[in-house]
């Protein structure tokens, strides 16, 4: 699995791969943090095709064109708010990370690239999203060749720590 799975520091809107994912909000326009980045960076076309999609229901993901970003698409996936883990979060994370890969496998992409989806705003514990994270992306591998490659792209040291060392468990 390990050799599938990337975890480095950067700026997703750079990632020259197949797909980067979005941590969108519902409504799927844009916003703060991850998702206004890649909407910045990707130009007004994204908002436009997103707008023509009319939003995505939490735990679920929708691909669009990248436009001016490096990659060839951009799946945009809704991830949960945390309420302390009593909502059905973790179910609602590992939705996330499912169709999104789902999506990937289906276009054919060779590489993705996904943020700390949920651990903004939304408030989701870096711990726990890490460990859901690769949990479910370790049973999307043992199933499926595509991706051949699947990174974390962290932009602060916190996340970045959260998932080297929750891919140290995981494979220990």
């Amino acid at each position: 699995m390990k050799h599938r799975i990337e975890v480095i520091r950067g700026d997703i809107t750079t990632q020259q791969v197949d797909a980067i994912v979005n941590a969108a909000n519902t409504s799927l326009l844009g916003g703060g943090g991850v998702d206004g980045a890649i909407h910045s960076a990707a130009g007004p076309d994204l908002v436009r095709e997103c707008r023509d999609i009319g939003g995505c229901p939490t735990g679920e993901a929708r691909i669009t064109k990248a436009y001016r970003l490096p990659a060839r698409h951009v799946i945009h996936t809704v991830g949960p708010v945390w309420h302390g883990g009593d909502r059905h979060e973790a179910e609602l994370l590992a939705g996330c990370y499912r169709a999104s890969l789902a999506l990937a496998s289906e276009r054919k992409c060779r590489t993705v690239a996904f943020p700390a989806i949920s651990c903004g705003v939304y408030g989701y514990p870096l711990d726990l999203a890490a460990r859901e994270s690769l949990r479910t992306v370790a049973a999307h591998i043992d199933k499926h060749e595509m991706p051949e490659l699947i990174r974390w792209v962290m932009f602060n040291s916190e996340a970045y720590d959260a998932w080297v060392e929750a891919l140290g468990r995981f494979d220990s």
